[in-house]
């Protein structure tokens, strides 16, 4: 599993023409499942985006939460973070989760993250999505599990 994490000042998600996320500070969350990946690995992930140090304290260090700054949580599935690149031009989703697997295991991992009480938003499983980051900083990571 896999998750691209961008702090955001603000984000918003469009399918089909239809808003259907839309966020302020807080974090952008690009979610990828691959095959294999376990229940347990979104608990990780949740609780590991949640808790995740990267927002500025009055000292300008990356040492607030999300939940720290009381921040808002755009999540968005992304079956292209299973792609793989390394033969050819064309990349390969050979490792990417079953379509029911991965929505299940997204779903979950939204499920997880709004216990927090934070508001949450997020995309279209499966659809043709146009996404707006406005990445604050840029400050961008990689959150993976096995």
């Amino acid at each position: 599993m896999k998750l691209v994490v961008q702090r955001v000042i603000a984000s918003a998600v469009t399918v089909g023409g239809e808003e259907t996320g839309r966020i302020g500070r807080g974090v952008m969350i690009l979610f990828g499942a691959e095959k294999g990946d376990r229940d347990e690995a979104v608990h990780w992930l949740a609780e590991k985006t949640l808790n995740l140090r990267i927002f500025p304290d009055d000292a300008g260090k990356m040492n607030r939460s999300v939940q720290d700054i009381g921040g808002e949580i755009l999540v968005v599935s992304q079956f292209t973070l299973a792609g793989d690149c390394s033969k050819g031009r064309r990349p390969g989703f050979d490792n990417a989760a079953p379509p029911d697997r991965a929505e299940a295991l997204y779903r979950m991992f939204v499920e997880a993250v709004m216990r927090s009480g934070l508001a949450v938003r997020e995309g279209r499983f499966g659809a043709d999505m146009q996404v707006d980051i406005v990445n604050d900083g840029p400050v961008t990571f990689i959150l993976e599990k096995k």
